[in-house]
């Protein structure tokens, strides 16, 4: 098997949280994680998950959460016995568990698909709604015929779902729905209907019996889900030994569907790999990555907000190039080329 290259593009990170203004006073840009990626009027555009918290104190431990269509900002002292604060991420306050920061998604387009800016005219994303009170996050987009389908996950008190918004300009869109409710997330739309119907992955989430494995679904509609199956589990002992979740939607090849997802070990460390799916029915799963695509290896993805993380939801195919955009060490953006065809070589049937 042919070890994949990968060609980090020389200007990485290309944007950092001291590019983006916060999206009101009182709050700062954390983190920018793990935009979605598409071409829209002649460009390539991110949707990216920016992360947002007060300016912490030494003392204090402060976080915004949605609520009644504004922000409240709760405040816990840092020596109070009922905290637990060990995780950058998640705080656990009297038996409840909270953000560390409240994301919202933010568009950024690109005439070169390296210098990115924010375009005036469009709008921040927020949640909306109690499924949505601790803020939206990851976008997946997938445009088929000439709906783009925005499916994220819905973060609030009652877990961890995946919410859906649909547009045809980017500037107006759909109510959000909650189409697969808690506690799923890393669900991504293939880009053309199989057979008449939609297909969707995704990733259901068990502490206690099974895992945190990919499953396929599909609808005939693309709100209303169905037939699930386990597709892709974790592999003990390897690199994605604790966890495993799709990217962005599949890529069609002449071998099969070609699908980027994530993968985690015990120690937290998240890399990518691939896996290979039949074109006519993509529940069968023809080969997969043994060894990963790629490790977290550079300064910037080894150091950060929460340290050794390279994770995609979204890219742009070129021929055999893939363009991955990725979020790196949960608090950059950055992107890497890859062949396609290196990575089907790279694959174990």
């Amino acid at each position: 098997m042919k070890k994949v290259t990968v060609n980090r593009f020389a200007g990485n990170p290309l944007l950092t949280p001291a590019d983006v203004k916060p999206s009101r006073p009182g709050l700062e840009v954390a983190c920018l994680l793990n935009p979605g990626v598409f071409e829209f009027d002649n460009k390539i555009w991110l949707i990216i998950r920016v992360a947002e918290r007060p300016q912490q104190q030494t003392d204090i431990i402060s976080f915004p959460v949605l609520q009644n269509g504004g922000i409240e900002i709760i405040e816990i002292l840092r020596t109070d016995p009922h905290l637990d604060a060990k995780d950058p991420r998640v705080l656990c306050y009297k038996g409840d568990d909270y953000l560390t920061t409240l994301s919202h998604l933010r568009l950024f387009c690109s005439e070169d698909g390296i210098h990115f800016h924010e375009p005036e005219g469009y709008p921040q994303l927020h949640g909306e709604g109690p499924l949505e009170a601790f803020g939206i996050e990851d976008c997946r987009v997938t445009k088929l015929e000439d709906v783009y389908y925005l499916t994220y996950t819905a973060v609030s008190s009652n877990g961890v779902g995946v919410g859906m918004r649909t547009t045809r300009d980017w500037k107006t869109f759909s109510s959000p729905s909650m189409i697969i409710p808690p506690h799923n997330k890393d669900c991504t739309l293939f880009d053309e209907k199989i057979n008449g119907m939609y297909y969707a992955l995704h990733r259901p989430s068990s502490v206690d019996l099974g895992g945190n494995y990919i499953w396929l679904a599909q609808s005939p509609d693309g709100e209303h889900w169905g037939k699930h199956q386990c597709l892709v589990r974790t592999c003990a002992g390897s690199w994605d030994s604790a966890r495993v979740g799709a990217g962005a939607a599949p890529i069609k090849t002449a071998a099969g569907w070609l699908e980027i997802y994530h993968g985690a070990n015990a120690a937290h460390q998240y890399g990518l790999g691939a896996v290979l799916l039949d074109l006519n029915d993509p529940s069968k799963v023809l080969a997969r990555s043994v060894d990963p695509i790629m490790m977290p290896e550079a300064p910037y993805e080894l150091t950060g907000f929460f340290g050794q993380v390279v994770f995609t939801n979204g890219h742009i195919v070129r021929g055999d190039e893939l363009i991955l955009y990725y979020g790196a060490a949960d608090e950059v953006v950055c992107a890497a080329r890859f062949s396609i065809g290196e990575i089907l070589s790279s694959l174990k049937s």
